[in-house]
């Protein structure tokens, strides 16, 4: 039978047209890992929507690795343009615990 894996913490950003859910979850082993899904809403032209889903998965061998690429790519931004944000349109940022 099919057992569903437990979130163990959720966390949501909503941003705009997208949210991101940053979800903990257990292995097999019962040791956790992250998933990141950037999920994003889409109207179609007869008023319907729809949306779209990407999913990343995180493990923690890989947490130091890519949480030091983050933070280079973040500040590298940051350093060349500044923090802020130049649109086409203001987005609403709402973090959301649960």
């Amino acid at each position: 039978m099919y057992e569903r894996k437990q979130e163990i913490l959720t966390k949501i950003l909503r941003a705009g047209r997208r949210t991101y859910f940053f979800d903990v979850k257990a292995t097999k082993a019962d040791d956790y890992y992250l998933t990141i899904t950037e999920s994003k809403k889409f109207t179609n032209e007869d008023g319907s929507f729809h949306f779209k889903k990407h999913k990343i998965y995180l493990y923690k061998e890989d947490f130091n690795a890519f949480k030091s690429i983050l933070e280079e790519m973040t500040s590298f931004i940051f350093d060349k343009k500044g923090e802020e944000i130049i649109s086409d349109h203001n987005t609403e940022q709402k973090f959301i615990n649960n």
